[in-house]
């Protein structure tokens, strides 16, 4: 059984073990519950300020964040780069240190930089989570991948599930990796050569770039956005190319076996990397994975509350 929590802060998988990366995972499954009543709201983080500061934009995982905070009763402030002192040159630790001051509890902060959650969270005593750092990490995403996976499918271990598309620039192919791996799954990544970190095999991975053979055992495909806009030097393949070669379509889906499900972090990019059909068919989950994302992102601010609270309980001891 999953032990208790002790970190203030969830800046990645590749730093959880097992049992933590499952005790997030059943936490998460309590309180999706609370989503189902008539009123969906408990007091878990009542007197709580839950910060959400994005240098990037983001519409589901911010609106995930908000949702999930004001559920746990906590009061939610939204920071957007754009609209904010980062404009006039401030950094990213003095902002952090500026809002902590402010005697809030969590930030949650995307920022595209790898390595600017852990920076943040070393500057404050505030709980930091990150919701995507980079190419680096996306752990709050991957989590809700397995929520999910584990909901349809019963399990995790021993499943064989397939991560399709743009592998080099993903922070969630690389929290899934992560996650995936430590709860026992097999995992395969199919790109475009051009698209395969180097070092990738050295995650315990299946590599391929035969679409095919990498749907063929697969219990479940994560299908990845296509990030053209990082291909500052045309070097992608064209979007119908790729729609042609990678893309999930019905007729790719039955030679696959039957049931496997189809999932998305968003946003779709329709018929480049998967069709409308599959993507508004039975096979996907792509909508209930955004359900699930409330529950685990309560799951995540209530750990990371509740341990940083204990953590200064003990410095004052």
């Amino acid at each position: 059984m999953p032990g208790a929590w002790t970190k203030k802060d969830l800046l990645g998988l590749d730093d959880l073990n097992k049992e933590e990366i499952e005790l997030i995972l059943s936490t998460a499954e309590s309180f999706k519950e609370v989503s189902t009543r008539e009123i969906k709201k408990v007091p878990a983080l009542r007197g709580k300020t839950v910060v959400n500061l994005f240098y990037e934009p983001s519409t589901r995982t911010r609106v995930s964040f908000e949702i999930a905070a004001k559920r746990l009763s906590a009061d939610v402030i939204n920071i957007a780069s754009e609209t904010s002192s980062v404009r006039k040159g401030e950094t990213l630790i003095d902002t952090g240190k500026n809002i902590e001051a402010l005697k809030v509890d969590i930030i949650v902060i995307r920022h595209n930089y790898s390595g600017a959650a852990a920076m943040l969270a070393r500057n404050v005593h505030a709980s930091v989570i990150n919701a995507g750092d980079g190419w680096h990490e996306h752990p709050t995403q991957a989590l809700l991948d397995m929520f999910t996976l584990k909901e349809k499918l019963g399990r995790i271990e021993g499943l064989n599930v397939s991560i399709v598309g743009d592998i080099a620039h993903s922070r969630v192919a690389r929290s899934n990796i992560w996650g995936l791996t430590k709860l026992g799954a097999n995992v395969t990544v199919c790109a475009p050569k051009m698209l395969i970190p180097p070092a990738i095999g050295q995650m315990r991975v299946k590599v391929t770039s035969d679409i095919d053979e990498a749907l063929a055992d697969a219990d479940a495909v994560n299908v990845l956005r296509m990030q053209f806009e990082r291909d500052a030097q045309n070097a992608f393949p064209q979007q119908l190319e790729y729609f042609r070669h990678f893309g999930i379509t019905k007729e790719r889906l039955q030679k696959a076996k039957k049931g496997i499900i189809v999932m998305h972090p968003g946003p779709l990019n329709r018929g480049i990397e998967i069709s409308s059909e599959i993507a508004d068919g039975p096979n996907s989950v792509i909508l209930e994975q955004v359900t699930n994302g409330i529950a685990v992102r309560m799951a995540a601010l209530f750990l990371a509350a509740q341990a940083n609270e204990n953590i200064s309980h003990e410095n004052t001891d």
